[in-house]
C-alpha cells in the first residue's frame, strides 16, 4: 500500500494583486480558527519539517525506484513539491531530487509491462500526478514538453465511466481520482490542454458514486444514474477526497466563473466595486471550448458532504476518528476547505476549527525539529510533506497564484520574462528608462541581462493616471514575486519601494525572502519608507553574508502585523 492510498480560477482577464487582496472579503470576518499560518507555533513546525526533509534528502524512499509501478519516484516528487511550496527554492536539494525523479520516471513509463502491473500495488497514477505538481511548480515553461507527455498518460488512463482506478480494477478509486484531477487542474493552469470532455465525465462519475449520506467510498459502485446507492467503505478521508476532486474538476471547466460582462469579475463573492484592468491576452492551447456543467448538483453534493462530515462519527479530525493515513487526510482536508471557500462565496461557512484540528494533531505527533514520523508504508519525508502542505495552506496558495497572475488559458507572466518581445533599440550607458512603462517593457524584453551594469533614475515615477498606475503596479508586483531574472526583481523591488503605495506592502514583505541580497535590501528599505518606520524591524542585510533566517522570519511577521493595522481584513497567503 502506497503513502497516497486512503489516504481557478481561470479568467479571461489577468487579475492584479489588488484584486487578489480583495478576494479576502469572500471569507467571513469571524474566523473559527485560533491558529494561522503565521503563528509562531505553525512556523516552527514547518521549519522543523524542512530540517527533517533536508536531513533525509539522500534517504531511500519506502518503495523501490527500479520499478515503474512501485511508487518510489512519487515519494520523491511529493517531497520536492512540498519543499518548493514552502521555500520557493528550485536549487534546494530536496526539490532537485524531486525534479530528477519526475524526469527519470517519464522515461520509465515506456515500459508498458510494469506500467500496467495489475492490482493495488501499482502506484503509477500517484507518481504521475505528483510529478506534474513538482515540474509545474518549479518551472512550467521549461518542463512543458514533459508535462504534455504526462497529460497524455492521464488522458489514456481514465476509465470509461470517468473515474480512475488501479490497472485491472474496473471500479473507480476516489483516492486516485482526486490526485489525477489535481494534476489535470495543474496542467490546465500551466496552459496545457487536457481532455475536457473526460473531466466532464469525471464530474458525472463523482456525482453518481456519492453515498446517500453525503460521503464517498474508497472503491465505488457506479449505479449508472444519478440515483445514489449505498456505498461501502465510507471514511471521512474519502469524503473530503471526493468533495475536493469534484470541486477541482468543476473549476477546470470554469463552472464557478461568470461571463466577463462589464462590471463582472467571474469570482463569486467579489465586491461589485472591483474593476478589472484588461491587459493583452495570450492565447494558448487551453483556450478551446470547454463543455459546460450545471453547478447546482455540484453545490448540492458539497452541501450533502458537509452534512456527512458534521456527524461526530464522521469527523475528519484524525485524533477523534482514527485514520490510517492522518497526514494524507489533513492535506486533503485543506484542499477541500480551500476550494469550498472559493466556490461557495458568501455562502461559505468553514468547518468549525478545521485548521486548528490539523495544527493540534500535528503538534502532538511532531518529532521536535525533525518533522513527522513515517507510518502506514510511508517515510518521514512523505508524512512531513503532507503535514507542511497542510500547515502552509498549500492549496490556497495555488489558488492565489492563479488569481494574482493568470492570463487567458491559465498562463501567468513568463517566469524569466524573456519571451515577450518589444520594439525599440538598445540603451547603452545612459539611464535604462525614464518612465516606468518603458522600464517594464525592458524587464519583459528578450534579454534578461539587459539591465546589468546600467543605472536607474533615482526618482522613477509611476504614472499619474490611476488606471495606468494600477496596471504598472500589478506588473511590477508579478515581477518581484515570480521573475527568475534577479535584475528584473531588483528593479521591481526598488520601484515598488519608491511608490509610496500602501497596497504594495504584501509584495515587498514577500520579497524580503528573495535569494538576492539587493532585492531584499530594496524591499526592506521600501517598507521602511512607505510605513515611515525608518528603523524598520531589525533586519540586518550584509552583502556576501548568509541571511539570518530567524531574523528574516521575525521581520516578516512584524511587517505583516503592522500591515494588518492598516488593512485588518487582509489574509497573507504566501508566508
Amino acid at each position: 500500500m502506497f503513502a497516497f492510498r486512503p489516504r481557478m480560477l481561470r479568467h479571461a482577464l489577468s487579475l492584479s494583486l489588488l484584486i487578489a487582496t480583495l478576494l479576502t472579503s469572500i471569507v467571513p470576518a469571524s474566523k473559527a480558527n485560533a491558529y494561522s499560518v503565521d503563528d509562531p507555533v505553525v512556523v516552527n513546525m514547518v521549519e522543523g519539517g524542512m530540517a527533517g526533509m533536508l536531513a533525509n534528502v539522500k534517504a531511500a524512499p519506502f518503495y523501490k525506484l527500479d520499478l515503474t509501478y512501485s511508487g518510489g519516484h512519487g515519494e520523491l516528487c511529493l517531497a520536492g513539491y512540498a519543499v518548493m511550496k514552502v521555500h520557493h527554492d528550485k536549487n534546494n536539494p530536496v526539490v532537485r531530487r524531486g525534479v530528477e525523479a519526475a524526469l527519470s520516471f517519464l522515461n520509465m513509463l515506456n515500459n508498458a509491462q510494469q506500467r500496467n502491473f495489475p492490482g493495488g500495488e501499482n502506484k503509477t497514477l500517484y507518481t504521475v500526478s505528483t510529478a506534474v505538481l513538482v515540474l509545474a511548480e518549479v518551472d512550467r515553461k521549461k518542463y512543458r514538453p514533459q508535462l504534455k507527455l504526462y497529460e497524455k498518460f492521464l488522458r489514456q488512463d481514465r476509465e470509461s465511466h470517468g473515474g480512475y482506478s488501479y490497472p485491472g480494477d474496473r471500479k473507480g478509486d476516489v483516492s486516485q481520482t482526486q490526485y489525477a484531477v489535481l494534476a489535470l487542474w495543474t496542467l490546465d493552469r500551466a496552459g496545457i490542454a487536457v481532455d475536457y470532455k473526460g473531466v466532464q465525465a469525471t464530474i458525472g462519475w463523482l456525482l453518481r458514486v456519492q453515498d446517500p449520506s453525503g460521503g464517498w467510498p474508497y472503491l465505488a459502485e457506479d449505479p449508472g444514474s444519478m440515483t445514489r446507492i449505498k456505498q461501502g467503505g465510507l471514511t471521512p478521508s474519502m469524503a473530503v477526497a471526493g468533495g475536493s476532486a469534484l470541486m477541482i474538476a468543476a473549476d477546470i471547466l470554469e463552472v464557478w466563473g461568470e461571463a466577463m460582462a462589464e462590471g463582472k469579475t467571474g469570482i463569486v463573492g467579489l465586491p461589485k466595486s472591483v474593476k478589472l484592468f484588461q491587459e493583452d491576452l495570450v492565447e494558448d492551447e487551453t483556450s478551446s471550448d470547454k463543455p459546460g456543467y450545471d453547478p447546482a448538483p455540484i453545490r448540492q453534493a458539497i452541501d450533502d458532504c458537509q452534512r456527512y462530515l458534521s456527524i461526530s462519527a464522521n469527523s475528519p479530525d484524525p485524533a477523534k476518528v482514527q485514520s490510517a493515513w492522518p497526514y494524507y487526510q489533513l492535506y486533503t482536508l485543506e484542499r477541500y476547505e480551500s476550494f469550498r471557500e472559493v466556490i461557495m462565496g458568501d455562502d461559505y461557512r468553514e468547518m468549525a476549527g478545521w485548521y486548528d484540528i490539523g495544527v493540534n494533531y500535528l503538534k502532538g505527533k511532531e518529532q521536535k525539529g525533525r518533522g513527522w514520523p513515517g507510518q502506514s508504508y510511508t517515510t518521514s519525508s512523505v508524512s512531513s510533506s503532507f503535514a507542511m502542505l497542510f500547515l502552509i495552506r498549500g492549496t490556497k496558495k495555488a489558488i492565489e497564484q492563479e488569481a494574482e497572475g493568470a492570463l487567458r488559458g491559465g498562463r501567468e507572466l513568463p517566469g524569466d520574462t524573456t519571451k515577450i518581445r518589444v520594439d525599440g533599440g538598445q540603451i547603452k550607458g545612459e539611464p535604462v528608462a525614464e518612465a516606468v512603462t518603458d522600464l517594464l517593457d525592458m524587464l519583459e524584453g528578450d534579454d534578461p541581462s539587459a539591465l546589468e551594469g546600467k543605472s536607474l533614475p533615482e526618482d522613477m515615477k509611476l504614472s499619474d493616471d490611476p488606471k495606468t498606475r494600477k496596471a504598472q503596479i500589478g506588473r511590477l508586483e508579478r515581477l518581484v514575486r515570480g521573475s527568475s531574472s534577479y535584475q528584473a526583481r531588483r528593479v521591481a523591488a526598488r520601484v515598488l519601494g519608491q511608490s509610496d503605495e500602501i497596497r504594495v506592502v504584501p509584495s515587498l514583505i514577500f520579497a524580503l525572502d528573495d535569494p538576492d541580497t539587493r532585492v531584499r535590501t530594496y524591499a526592506r528599505d521600501g517598507l521602511r519608507f512607505i510605513s515611515r518606520k525608518f528603523e524598520g524591524f531589525d533586519m540586518k542585510i550584509e552583502p556576501g553574508k548568509r541571511q539570518d533566517y530567524g531574523e528574516l522570519r521575525r521581520a516578516q511577521r512584524e511587517w505583516r502585523n503592522w500591515y494588518l493595522t492598516m488593512d485588518p481584513g487582509y489574509i497573507f497567503l504566501t508566508q
